[in-house]
């Protein structure tokens, strides 16, 4: 029978002392808690099976290193929806979209206003009526960037591979009606703090490395243009076209990325050896900021108290289909296909990179690691995946969204003229009150359809591989009423495992569902004075970000999510058991 621990003589421990508020300047007192930092990671994609297959199979040694002095908790859940943005706020808001307001990338608000011009993703312009309810696609991914394609997301002042919020358009920006149609920027978006802004106002230097520039988002709900929570963030853009990297650009498992190996032309996400090129920008960040330098390595800084970063490989070992080589696994069990091996080898042997860095500055044992991911995908049996509409030239139904959109009743935003040039085809809609991944959210355009647009979804559950359809009281439950909260969606449809609503032949699964391969990701703490063990509560990926608190010294009661949710802090790391919201263990 497995023996459960708890941690003897954990050095961030705030049982052993008061917590303190705020952080000393450096040379300060070597037993202070505001000495120490937190690293955390997440491996986007990265399940809990996948955690525990490639420890049993000795295919990531520096992960099971981790593991060895670290909590494992196999029955954590990710935000639903698992998409990257409520996944990411989950981690250091410690709230779900019922109290931060963000649902998915692309989403949809009843009061908000579109952009004043076309995102990169095609979001259409609109008018911004001052004062009144509007409406529009809610949209925070590359598209709000000067130029997508590139790397540095197009802003002439920064360096080939560096990238961060100055390559966010203003212009591109939804816009707020109450507030004379300002661009509502991502962290004015969001309607909570996050440990950023805890840690940074207790005189902490914050990092963070993400795949876009709006998800410079982390640093918390702000009103400015910036976002001041993050001293050091840098977001090379993921979806930008693949270009040779400079020289002596290797990946942790010995590519040389100064030469493009395939799919010139396309983006990181197209190629399985390329995103690992990708990925080393963000781990070199990492290693920079260990070292007490800047992300690109070109001027001296604090030690962030907090920093990290997300991996992208394994996300896109698990989906991508690349001319005819299958990613993703072989059966059921989570046996991964060569190529879904090589990326989960490669994020490895980069983590690895990560602690020998922090030894080497002598930083490893006061630095608590945190690995975990915002989201799984799903199908993990590849078997069971099901496209729809289908990959061309199958055509095996159609989704929920396509459904209520020919009923004409889902929301959508005005076609508006703009300089004399229609956006939109005259008498469609701009933006549409829907998004689809292996999930379907849909925004009516009166919620008074419901009802009648549920009909329609249940008369076509076949062909739509409907799974499960909430509204009403099943929304409730878990988010704000659509009567009440501009970005709840009405309807909510969960397809059959498997179904994807795709017609992308490049792609065999998918995330932001609520299914368990969606779900159920790893979660490893993991500090040289925690003893090893495995706990198996059901806990969310929100929890981190109060844990992250506490280990620094600092209230968790502080997330305005925590204190909204009733969030509390992992088991199982602290003496005497784990906090209620807003409560220093004592």
């Amino acid at each position: 029978m497995f023996q459960r621990h708890t941690i003897t003589t954990f050095a961030l421990s705030v049982a052993l002392c008061a917590a303190p508020q705020a952080f000393a300047q450096e040379g300060r007192d070597a037993h202070d808690l505001g000495d120490k930092h937190v690293l955390l990671i997440s491996i986007d994609g990265m399940h809990a099976l996948d955690y525990e297959n490639c420890v049993a199979s000795n295919t990531c040694p520096n992960l099971a290193t981790l593991g060895k002095t670290g909590v494992n908790y196999p029955r954590t859940s990710t935000s639903r929806p698992s998409d990257s943005f409520p996944g990411l706020m989950a981690l250091v808001t410690g709230g779900s979209p019922k109290s931060v307001g963000a649902f998915y990338d692309v989403a949809y608000d009843r009061i908000l206003a579109p952009p004043a011009e076309e995102t990169g993703n095609g979001n259409p312009p609109g008018a911004c009526v001052a004062g009144k309810n509007n409406g529009t696609t809610t949209e925070y991914e590359e598209g709000d960037e000067m130029d997508q394609t590139k790397l540095n997301g197009g802003f002439a002042g920064y360096s080939l591979i560096d990238g961060g919020i100055l390559s966010i358009k203003p212009s591109r920006l939804i816009r707020d009606p109450f507030k004379n149609c300002a661009p509502v920027y991502p962290w004015n978006f969001i309607r909570t703090n996050s440990i950023y802004g805890v840690i940074h106002a207790a005189g902490g230097y914050t990092a963070w490395s993400d795949k876009h520039a709006v998800y410079a988002v982390v640093s918390g709900h702000t009103n400015g243009t910036t976002p001041d929570n993050v001293d050091d963030y840098y977001s090379p853009e993921v979806n930008s076209n693949i270009i040779a990297l400079p020289k002596g650009t290797i990946t942790a498992n010995g590519h040389d990325c100064s030469s493009i190996l395939d799919n010139t032309g396309s983006d990181w996400t197209t190629s399985f050896v390329e995103i690992q090129c990708y990925d080393q920008l963000k781990v070199n960040a990492v290693l920079n900021w260990i070292k007490g330098k800047k992300h690109l390595g070109n001027g001296n800084a604090p030690v962030p108290v907090i920093f990290g970063m997300n991996f992208q490989a394994v996300s896109v070992g698990q989906k991508l289909i690349e001319n005819g080589v299958y990613g993703g696994y072989t059966d059921a069990a989570g046996d991964p296909t060569p190529s879904m091996a090589s990326e989960i080898d490669f994020v490895d042997k980069a983590i690895g990179e990560m602690v020998a860095a922090l030894k080497s500055q002598g930083l490893f044992e006061s630095t608590t690691i945190i690995i975990t991911a915002k989201h799984g995908q799903s199908p993990v049996d590849t078997h069971r995946f099901f496209p729809i509409p289908g990959h061309a030239p199958l055509n095996n139904g159609s989704s929920p969204s396509t459904l209520l959109f020919n009923a004409g009743l889902l929301a959508q935003t005005p076609c508006e003229f703009v300089g004399g040039n229609p956006p939109c085809p005259a008498g469609v809609g701009g933006g549409l009150g829907a998004t689809e991944d292996d999930i379907s959210l849909n925004w009516l355009g009166n919620s008074n359809n419901t009802l009648a647009a549920v009909a329609l979804l249940e008369a076509s559950a076949a062909t739509a591989g409907i799974g499960q359809i909430f509204y009403g009281p099943s929304i409730t439950t878990a988010y704000n009423s659509p009567l009440v909260d501009s970005r709840s969606p009405d309807i909510i449809v969960a397809p059959n495992v498997g179904v994807v609503y795709t017609g992308s032949a490049k792609k065999q699964a998918e995330h932001g569902g609520f299914a368990n391969d969606d779900t159920n990701v790893m979660l490893l703490v993991s500090n040289p004075r925690i003893d090893a063990h495995t706990d198996y509560s059901f806990v969310e990926t929100k929890q981190v970000a109060p844990t992250i608190l506490q280990i620094l010294g600092l209230n968790p009661g502080a997330l305005d999510a925590v204190q909204q949710e009733g969030t509390t802090v992992l088991p199982g790391l602290f003496p005497g058991g784990e906090n209620g919201p807003g409560q220093n263990q004592q």
